[in-house]
């Protein structure tokens, strides 16, 4: 189910990137394995108890730091940059909205 869980996930954020002109994101099928064990980090922690969107932007940072990322103004995963490596607070707008979208995804599909 968590595959299932993040593989809907990761297509809506790959849709919402593409409608704000963010560079797209590979399909859940051809996304590199960081990527898609990235995804599934993030279900695991919404599916163990009520997060934020602050709280799972925070994980997800950790996790990002934990592996060698760091700042960079465009994604480059061979170089491990990421323009979203800041803390919540900085982030504009736009990119506070994925954290909500992937919680209302993994609450709309969490099992009762």
């Amino acid at each position: 189910m968590n595959n299932a869980i993040a593989r809907v996930c990761h297509e809506v954020n790959r849709a919402y990137c593409e409608a704000i002109g963010d560079p797209v994101m590979p399909t859940w099928e051809d996304a590199p394995d960081w990527q898609r064990d990235s995804c599934l980090a993030g279900v695991r922690l919404h599916l163990a108890g009520e997060q934020s969107p602050a709280e799972s932007h925070a994980a997800w940072l950790a996790l990002k730091v934990a592996e060698g990322w760091i700042y960079g103004p465009v994604k480059d995963a061979d170089a491990k940059t990421h323009p979203c490596c800041v803390p919540y607070s900085e982030l504009p707008q736009a990119q506070r909205v994925k954290d909500f979208l992937f919680r209302a995804v993994v609450n709309a599909m969490r099992m009762p």
